[in-house]
């Protein structure tokens, strides 16, 4: 399938279009920065990875329109103490500049942390992300115990990259999400990458609590089963679970058209409902949307 075969796709589903959850927009500077990390497959990456989408904000937010993908992500994450508030205050023009945006922020271990997620929270920001492998951060850092307490409270979804993949961190690996739940267990929590490679052990704590969903994200793809695919015993659980996962792609940075995640999706053979359900249904019912 090709990109411009999505929306086709999509309405042979009976949906109004798609939601993914897992997109990035990010300010140019540290867009290239990023960038910059997978063209020369940096230690962080681990091997080569050919960018399928390199175009202006503009080019790709019209790009993703023309696939019918009615709500999405930006998705900034920090990586060092002090950059948050830039990433956030970007992230925030980016949403009120476009409407399909989910305004999205982050949020790092630092002083005055609790401040800015709690002024974000109230001022109606829709989703969280942390990159716990980048940031090189231990999600039981002290200094972020209150603003977690906050998201729960407050319900406010967190997308949570804690798996070893691409390249394992100090803080990667599902023992620290289960060490957040057992604190916070009302988290609304999105593991990111279906905890690629961990996946059985990022499944089971979805199992086990009411509010941890998995995003699709590059999982399934040729790209993503090169390295090992998704485990063959736990798919009937992956198919019992189609409730709360989630599509997510992390467009713009893939090596492969945007519409291959959803064939990957499909040929999982799951069926029409389950795919209704991750393309649309659940990520609607998360963020309150309906169209």
């Amino acid at each position: 399938m090709q990109d411009a075969e999505v929306p086709a796709w999509w309405q042979g589903l009976g949906l109004p279009g798609l939601i993914d959850v897992h997109a990035h927009f990010l300010p140019q500077d540290i867009q290239d920065k990023v960038w910059a990390h997978f063209d020369r497959a940096s230690p962080m990456i681990g091997r080569a990875w050919e960018i399928r989408y390199r175009g202006t904000h503009d080019e790709r937010v019209e790009h993703l329109r023309s696939m019918g993908v009615r709500h999405f992500s930006s998705l900034p994450y920090a990586h060092k103490p002090g950059i948050a508030g830039y990433l956030n205050a970007w992230s925030r023009e980016f949403a009120a500049s476009v409407p399909e945006c989910l305004w999205s922020a982050t949020f790092y271990p630092e002083e005055g942390v609790a401040t800015y997620v709690g002024a974000l929270i109230s001022e109606g920001v829709r989703v969280f992300k942390l990159h716990a492998q980048v940031g090189d951060f231990d999600l039981a850092d002290p200094l972020m115990t209150e603003a977690f307490g906050l998201l729960e409270d407050a319900g406010t979804p967190i997308a949570i990259h804690v798996g070893s993949g691409p390249v394992p961190g100090a803080h990667t690996g599902p023992e620290f999400l289960a060490a957040l739940l057992a604190r916070h267990p009302r988290l609304r929590v999105i593991v990111a990458h279906m905890g690629a490679p961990e996946y059985r052990r990022f499944l089971k704590l979805a199992e086990t609590y009411e509010n941890t969903m998995l995003d699709t994200t590059m999982v399934f793809t040729d790209f993503f089963n090169a390295d090992g695919a998704y485990p063959a015993d736990a798919m009937p659980r992956i198919a019992a679970l189609g409730h709360k996962i989630l599509l997510g792609t992390d467009f713009p940075t893939i090596p492969y058209p945007y519409a291959h995640q959803l064939e990957s999706l499909e040929r999982l053979g799951f069926g029409e409902e389950w795919l209704r359900a991750v393309c649309w249904e659940n990520s609607a019912r998360l963020f309150g949307v309906d169209q």
